[in-house]
């Protein structure tokens, strides 16, 4: 009777319905990346990561859990257990975004540099199966561009081999690329060496920004309206794969075109 009774309340578990603030299974994205991604608190406000902005472009139904961090490369991403984190929480269908690149170029500090087409290689190679080997759809991401330009007065690529092995990868692997650096180069051409200025942070102790009260240059890491303009383009590329997910991104997306910031993280 108490085997037959435990058979029961686990059949009635797999029957009741998943609680409101919970998504169905391939529902969800996850995002597997650096600070570029990650998620900020008001207080350091203006910094925002694209991840944290990726939600305002998808539909209500669609959950976002970012699980992108701070100078994190694909090897500290690993060592940390933060990969293996990110799979507990993805279920069969969801979508995980792979983007690394920054630190793993980043031989400055060696704990997390990952040579392009060996570790980096490797790592990235590890992701895409253990997605598939779960269920879920790997897309890879090349890194993002940095305010950086060249000679030329283009905005240059400073994780070349980086976004060389992504492309390759994607390639042999049969895996959805989102290729980001290209996208974000030329939306960094359109805007122009002044205007571009204006995604990542640059602030005087004068602007009264909260997070960076005695001001701040910055080409790597994107303001608020940064942020929402690259994870336009993140959607962008998501649209116009093949993947069930990309029915379930707006068009058009007014929170994400945004030519002046909120003053928030909020949506709208």
């Amino acid at each position: 009777m108490r085997i037959a009774r435990k058979a029961i309340i686990a059949f009635a578990a797999l029957l009741a319905p998943l609680p409101a603030q919970a998504a169905r299974p391939g529902d969800t994205i996850l995002i597997a990346g650096d600070s570029t991604a990650s998620a900020y608190t008001g207080d350091r406000y203006p910094q925002t990561g694209w991840g944290q902005m990726l939600q305002c472009g998808l539909t209500p139904d669609v959950r976002v859990l970012n699980h992108a961090m701070g100078g994190r490369s694909t090897r500290t991403f690993l060592g940390e257990g933060r990969w293996q984190a990110l799979l507990a929480d993805m279920m069969p269908g969801d979508t995980v975004l792979i983007q690394f690149g920054h630190n793993d170029a980043y031989r400055a500090k060696p704990e997390r540099w990952a040579p392009a087409r060996t570790e980096y290689r490797d790592n990235l190679l590890r992701f895409i199966w253990d997605v598939r080997i779960a269920g879920g759809h790997p897309v890879l991401l090349t890194p993002v561009a940095r305010r950086s330009f060249g000679a030329d007065g283009l905005a240059k690529a400073d994780f070349a081999d980086y976004s060389a092995v992504v492309r390759e990868l994607a390639a042999s692997t049969h895996t959805p690329l989102i290729d980001l650096e290209s996208l974000s180069r030329a939306w960094v051409d359109r805007a122009g060496r002044d205007g571009s200025r204006a995604y990542y942070l640059h602030y005087s102790p004068q602007d009264h920004a909260p997070g960076f009260p005695k001001g701040v240059d910055d080409d790597t890491h994107f303001s608020e309206l940064g942020a929402r303009q690259v994870a336009n383009l993140v959607a962008g590329g998501l649209k116009a794969l093949n993947l069930s997910i990309s029915a379930k991104v707006l068009a058009p997306r007014p929170a994400l075109t945004r030519t002046t910031p909120l003053g928030s993280t909020e949506c709208q």
